[in-house]
């Protein structure tokens, strides 16, 4: 999330993170409400409310477990077997605060995920069958003393305060003694090389542990076999880096990284100075005008198109179809290049951008408008989709990216007065 903790007063803007669910344009499609919406700022609670590993239970019972699990603390519980259980209980941490995140609209989750729908502006047009973002899916734990670092974890703590890994769930005992496990669909974690910044380059996607340790990817997302231990990484979230629960991925933006971040009004100077420059349709001539922010829904008279093949901005009209059965591949009348020809829509959610440049390129095929560099970064992360697959995708809409380059650079005509 960007917007919210870019207003407080900068000696506050320390204490404060950020976590947005990307794939949404500065707000959920029915609208931001109460823990359910796109973006969510994490702050220094008033009272710390971390947990830490404490004792150790190997119960041999389902009834003992339970009476553990019935004591009001925290804790963990690892099904070995139909006699075999161990639960890890854990104790209050006065240096450490918790944020969970997952579907569950329950109490204990601060920021309520939705699933994502590919290239969809509405959820009532394509309803979720069954969701794959687990209920309790994450939990973030935040040091509340500088420099204030955020370290994730696998699986959240549920009402009664416990985790429950059963035994058809992938679990350890590590060298050391200590007990682990996965969730079934996993918490995967790609840390970007080089910071969120206009030199950033992809990172390599791992699977975080409900301990907190890193691991390469499993064959496929919920088997049962877990991947190799990385030594040498940390679950230590860093500004940009990217969560993914099986069906919503969010980013996290650290106070400073939001401190160089363009403000939703530095995107609104930018959309001002564009319709400033007087763009024109170069076959009608008449100008054209990227809409409000608070209507980028609606696509409006003046609202910029583009053929997405070669980057030509035209206003609306209804010709150069090359088929019936391709109704969206349109013939460009500037340089006859056939593709998509889609409306112009200016991406919202400034702590997506990488940079403050002005809004030159357009992802294809959806159209979502942003800096060159921003549009590039994007455009070369493989985000996961499904239980399996990886693809490039826009991070305003979801929408998979398709071309060369996954993104074009728009060519404006200025007024000929």
């Amino acid at each position: 999330m960007s917007l919210p903790v870019r207003f407080v007063d900068h000696s506050v803007i320390t204490l404060a993170l950020s976590l947005s669910q990307i794939w949404y344009n500065g707000a959920l499609p029915n609208g931001d409400r109460g823990r359910r919406k796109s973006r969510f700022a994490l702050y220094k609670r008033p009272k710390a409310n971390g947990v830490k590993p404490s004792t150790v239970h190997v119960i041999s019972t389902p009834q003992a477990s339970k009476a553990i699990s019935c004591k009001g603390q925290h804790s963990i519980s690892y099904t070995l077997s139909r006699n075999q259980t161990v639960v890890v209980e854990y104790t209050h941490d006065k240096d450490t605060d918790m944020f969970q995140v997952g579907r569950s609209t329950e109490s204990p989750i601060d920021f309520v995920v939705t699933d994502t729908i590919s290239g969809s502006q509405n959820n009532d047009e394509a309803q979720i069958t069954q969701s794959t973002i687990s209920r309790f899916a994450c939990r973030i734990v935040c040091d509340r003393n500088e420099p204030y670092t955020a370290r994730i974890f696998a699986a959240g703590f549920d009402s009664s305060k416990n985790i429950f890994l059963g035994e058809k769930a992938a679990k350890w005992k590590n060298p050391d003694g200590h007990m682990d496990g996965l969730t079934t669909n996993g918490v995967l974690v790609m840390h970007p090389r080089g910071g969120f910044t206009e030199e950033s380059q992809p990172g390599v996607w791992r699977e975080i542990s409900v301990c907190g340790d890193v691991y390469t990817l499993r064959e496929t997302r919920s088997a049962q076999q877990r991947g190799k231990l990385v030594e040498t990484e940390t679950n230590v979230l860093q500004d940009g880096s990217l969560i993914d629960l099986c069906g919503a991925t969010l980013l996290w933006r650290t106070a400073d990284g939001l401190f160089h971040t363009p403000t939703q009004k530095h995107i609104e100077a930018l959309r001002q100075e564009i319709n400033a420059a007087r763009p024109q349709c170069p076959v009608g001539l008449n100008t054209l005008a990227f809409p409000s922010i608070n209507r980028k829904e609606v696509v409006e008279e003046k609202q910029p198109w583009a053929y997405l093949s070669c980057g030509h901005v035209h206003g609306y009209h209804n010709w150069g179809h090359r088929s019936d059965t391709e109704a969206n591949e349109r013939e460009c009348p500037m340089c006859r290049t056939v593709g998509p020809y889609v409306p112009l829509w200016l991406g919202c959610e400034a702590g997506f951008y990488v940079d403050a440049g002005p809004p030159t390129h357009a992802f294809t095929p959806c159209g979502h408008v942003c800096s060159e560099k921003s549009a590039k970064y994007w455009s070369q992360i493989p985000l996961p989709h499904g239980t399996h697959a990886f693809h490039a995708a826009c991070p305003f809409c979801a929408t998979q990216l398709l071309g060369e380059q996954n993104c074009i650079k728009l060519i404006f005509q200025g007024p000929v007065d």
